[in-house]
């Protein structure tokens, strides 16, 4: 109804900084927000703090925002030329850059004054790490063809952080998710890669879609399984037991899955692939809260 009362105009700009914070596409908040679930659920030890929950839930939710904001400044002069981003707000010139830095530097502080007031100092200390990769990581793909793994360590970076807020401390456990998720998101990134190759290619950005090449689903192949033994370890040293498993084997059966959308290599079944992971994510995270439950 507020909405509807308002001008065209004011609408209009509102809906281009939704869509230049891809508020209207959650899933990055989702791939971002199931491993700083696992984090929170294992340092808890199946009973983390309500104001942790939340506070980490708005974190993965403005920091993604963030990410989306600095990514498209980053990107604004190559995106016109890939099919697929061509028409976002920063781009087609709705947006101004000032005003995705402002986005950008304005939701890392709401982030940074969550963790000050509500969480420890070593928390607070993490989380410049976790700005940093956050800014860097876009301008990443104009000198590396790994700016995956660039994502991955930004993706991941809320685990430690949600560890150090629940426990106070970090662990083997904490190293070994961050891990996995860092593999996890190189593999299911590249999927999304392999959507704009051809447009990249002409363009000159690097991925891990491009240096691959025609390895690309077998190297994944290799992550995924990388990712599945991790996180039986991870449950090993854990103790924990039947739930977590299945929900560990969900996910290598969707991996599974993956393989089979991305044989031909088209965009659609790549994106398709990619979209998938939030499912993959979330069985993980269902497995563990129930074991810890019933354990």
């Amino acid at each position: 109804m507020l909405l509807d009362a308002m001008p065209d105009h004011i609408r209009s700009r509102l809906a281009d900084y939704a869509r230049l914070l891809r508020i209207d596409r959650p899933i990055g908040t989702l791939l971002l927000l199931w491993p700083t679930y696992w984090a929170l659920w294992l340092a808890g030890e199946g009973s983390p703090g309500l104001g942790n929950i939340v506070i980490f839930t708005l974190g993965v939710f403005f920091m993604r925002a963030a990410g989306c904001a600095i990514n498209d400044f980053a990107d604004r002069d190559w995106d016109k030329h890939v099919k697929r981003t061509q028409d976002r707000p920063l781009t087609a010139g709705r947006v101004k850059p000032g005003e995705a830095l402002a986005l950008f530097a304005g939701l890392c502080l709401i982030s940074l004054l969550m963790v000050v007031l509500f969480t420890n100092t070593l928390t607070l200390y993490l989380s410049f790490g976790g700005a940093v990769l956050a800014f860097i990581y876009p301008f990443m793909k104009r000198y590396t063809h790994l700016p995956q793994l660039f994502l991955g360590a930004a993706f991941s970076w809320a685990i430690p952080m949600a560890w150090a807020a629940e426990a106070g401390e970090l662990s083997q456990l904490t190293w070994l998710l961050f891990t996995a998720n860092v593999l996890w998101t190189v593999a299911y990134d590249t999927f999304y890669a392999m959507v704009d190759r051809d447009d990249d290619l002409k363009v000159g950005i690097k991925s891990t879609a491009i240096l691959f090449g025609d390895a690309d689903r077998a190297i994944i192949g290799i992550l995924q399984t990388m990712v599945v033994l991790i996180l039986l370890l991870v449950g090993h040293r854990a103790d924990l037991g039947t739930f977590y498993n299945l929900g560990v084997l969900a996910m290598a059966c969707l991996f599974i899955y993956h393989q089979f959308l991305t044989r031909n290599r088209e965009r659609e079944g790549c994106f398709k692939a990619f979209l998938n992971n939030n499912w993959a994510g979330f069985a993980v995270f269902a497995g563990l809260v129930t074991d810890l439950l019933i354990g």
